[in-house]
């Protein structure tokens, strides 16, 4: 592939909810370009950006994929994106590295919740984005139902610049409101197709439509404008140009309209990438110094500056960082500073995917997106630039992952692989989270939903070798007290020779939730010698480490050592120790012992009209609301304290609920006696399992 320069680059991100035909019209889109000799199909596990053999085997996008091709002499980089909401993270990496958004829409379904998601994070960076309603085909395919539809949600912005002629098994071409012109299929594959006249039927709407396109181009530009009010016609140049200020501001979101499969309206798409959406050229970015924190500018022109926004973990290649080059120009065999990691690296071969096909780059400028392998400090999210104009682009914010899993080597001796096979994942999913819980004792791993970490674990065996269990975490119970006891500990055994001898009376009183543990040392006379007090402690720590109602640790507690007895020959530390253990274990079974489960502060954002059902679930899961506030126009935010066993698995409930519109942040808060037919519950199942074990 050769150099292009920045005003003749293009970096489009393609977005959707899944099935709405994304990969296919990224398939369209290469094979119209040449970059393909053949429109592969999802169905069939043949496309170019869907080559993960996890994406083949459920045909679904779960890694953003690069699709570069050629057109008109200019390079466009589009990025295939996922369109579930489990592998959100890719698309918002993805938002991050493009100048503009190609959204698309299934013309049955219409707008979709990730559509809306992802049409959300495009306003928040302030993306342009040009709209196309795929699968015009298709049964039940509406496209003046779809352009209301989308109207409501987002406003007026939406224009047509298409239309379509018949819909279902009797489309058959669009009509392009510019040119005024129907544009049929032609026989020839890669031909834009045939111009004729509008049909007759269709010709009217078309002038109203085209009507309105003037209007609103004209509005983008005052010479336009003035023009226009002179009442002087606008040439199709001259729509085209007010149609790019307008995208350019944000004021307009051209709509177009085709089916992928067929292969009509995909090259239309391609040009209207060049007519109205940006190149980085006269584009500025900003970030910060690193020393001095003040905010820096950079104009393609400038120095170099990038940022990394992708990584993957090839068990045969290494690791490959994807690059966006924001100003300047990276070379093949150079050396390039971290800013994010004040290191500097050495970049051997720059290359470009299509899929999983590399093509090698000697240059790239401003605009562009390359890959490299084998850096070896860089990771997704940092900021590559020249050492002497250090900056620092803003990280890209990733959602929290709240799906928990449990995780265990399915092979004994995999144990050591796993460490190092989850900081590979972790390196090229941001949106992963791995903790040790040492109460527990589990390896807990974290995604965005039950999808997620299916993957995980797929990738970890095909990738790593790695072969896992996923199962629900433990919830981490405690136990208490809450009355007030004194009791004798005793351990006399004789066996020949020196015997063993330990005696010791403790008090167990109640503290306060959150003290955890005192121990108190009241001995006087020396009725415990002083070398035996520190096994008393540490008999006692050790029993309540174990518990008593179902092995969980026990808190809270207060115990004083006041009185006891030793033996001149037979006393020793594990004599007293072994009391401590055995008084602890029969004062707690008699100072109204209790189980304790955590309690989770948790936040739901959701849509106003499920809010209802939320608090009906939440109820249902013994939470208690604690408030709901409104955030923005049609949705609120409920706060409620809920027991962390129900809500592991909240993010397949909740998105569930709210058809996907919901999302929740989730942190432990305290901890809460179990009422007492679920702790008999709890208590039964624990020493089931521990008889199992045994």
């Amino acid at each position: 592939m050769k150099e292009y320069r920045s005003d003749k680059l293009r970096s489009v991100g393609i977005v959707a909810h899944g099935g709405a035909g994304k990969t296919s019209v990224a398939e369209a889109l290469l094979f119209n370009a040449g970059a393909t000799t053949r429109i592969g199909r999802v169905d069939d596990g043949t496309t170019t950006t869907d080559f993960e053999p996890e994406e083949i085997k459920r045909k679904v996008t779960i890694s953003a994929a690069l699709a570069p091709c050629e057109w008109l002499d200019h390079k466009i980089n589009f990025i295939d994106t996922p369109g579930y909401a489990d592998f959100v993270g890719e698309v918002k990496s993805t938002l991050r590295a493009v100048d503009s958004t190609l959204v698309v829409v299934c013309a049955a379904s219409g707008v979709e919740v990730e559509t809306e998601k992802a049409w959300q994070s495009i306003s928040e960076l302030n993306l342009p984005r040009i709209v196309f309603i795929n699968k015009m085909d298709r049964e039940n395919a509406d496209f003046y139902n779809v352009i209301q539809e989308m109207k409501d949600k987002f406003g007026s912005i939406i224009l047509p610049i298409q239309l379509p002629i018949g819909a279902e098994e009797n489309f058959k071409g669009i009509i392009d409101l510019v040119k005024m012109k129907a544009i049929l299929p032609s026989p020839s594959q890669r031909s834009q197709g045939t111009e004729e006249e509008i049909p007759e039927d269709l010709r009217e709407t078309a002038l109203e439509l085209r009507q309105k396109l003037i209007e609103v181009a004209a509005e983008a530009d005052d010479d336009l404008l003035a023009k226009y009010l002179d009442g002087e016609e606008l040439s199709d140049n001259e729509i085209k140009i007010g149609l790019q200020k307008g995208v350019f501001q944000g004021n307009i979101i051209p709509v177009m309209c085709g089916a992928a499969y067929p292969n009509i309206g995909i090259q239309q798409i391609m040009n209207a990438v060049l007519d109205y959406t940006p190149s980085s050229e006269a584009s500025s970015f900003l970030g910060i110094h690193p020393v001095s924190k003040e905010i820096v500018e950079r104009k393609t022109s400038d120095g170099f500056s990038a940022l990394v926004f992708k990584t993957t973990a090839d068990p045969f290649v290494g690791r490959l960082s994807y690059i966006r080059i924001f100003s300047g120009s990276m070379k093949a065999d150079s050396m390039i500073y971290n800013a994010s990691k004040e290191k500097t690296e050495r970049i051997g071969n720059l290359f470009t995917l299509r899929g999983k096909h590399q093509e090698p780059l000697s240059t790239i400028y401003a605009g562009d997106i390359a890959v490299v392998a084998k850096l070896q400090e860089t990771g997704t999210g940092d900021t590559l630039c020249e050492k002497d104009k250090p900056m620092i682009f803003e990280p890209i914010m990733y959602p929290k992952p709240m799906f928990t899993m449990s995780i265990e080597a399915k092979n004994k001796g995999d144990e050591d692989k796993i460490g190092n096979a989850l900081n590979r994942l972790m390196d090229e999913d941001k949106t992963i989270k791995v903790v040790k819980n040492v109460e527990t004792k589990q390896l807990l791993i974290s995604g965005i939903g039950e999808l997620h970490t299916d993957i995980m674990a797929e990738r970890m065996k095909r990738k790593f070798g790695v072969d896992i269990i996923l199962s629900n975490p433990k919830v981490p119970y405690r136990e208490t007290i809450r009355g007030s006891v004194k009791v004798e500990g005793k351990h006399k055994k004789q066996s020949g020779g020196h015997g063993q001898y330990g005696h010791v009376w403790l008090q167990l009183d109640p503290l306060p939730m959150g003290t955890n543990f005192e121990f108190v040392d009241s001995i006087f006379g020396g009725a415990v010698p002083r070398q035996y007090i520190p096994a008393v402690e540490k008999g006692v720590r050790e029993a309540l480490f174990g518990g008593i109602l179902g092995g969980y640790p026990m808190v809270d507690v207060k115990v004083t050592l006041y009185d006891g007895s030793y033996h001149n020959v037979d006393s020793s530390e594990m004599a007293f120790k072994i009391a401590s253990t055995m008084a602890l274990r029969k004062g707690a079974l008699q100072a109204k012992p209790a189980l304790l489960e955590p309690i989770c502060n948790v936040n739901i954002n959701v849509p106003d009209s499920f809010m209802g059902d939320v608090i009906a679930d939440l109820n249902g899961k013994r939470g208690r609301i604690q408030g709901m506030e409104p955030i923005t126009k049609g949705a609120g935010i409920i706060k409620a304290q809920v027991p962390m066993s129900e809500m592991f698995r909240y993010a397949i409930d909740l998105r569930s609920i709210t058809q996907g519109r919901g999302d929740f942040d989730l942190n432990f808060s305290h901890y809460e006696e179990v009422p007492q037919r679920i702790a008999e519950m709890i208590i039964a199942a624990s020493k089931k399992e521990k008889n199992e074990e045994n």
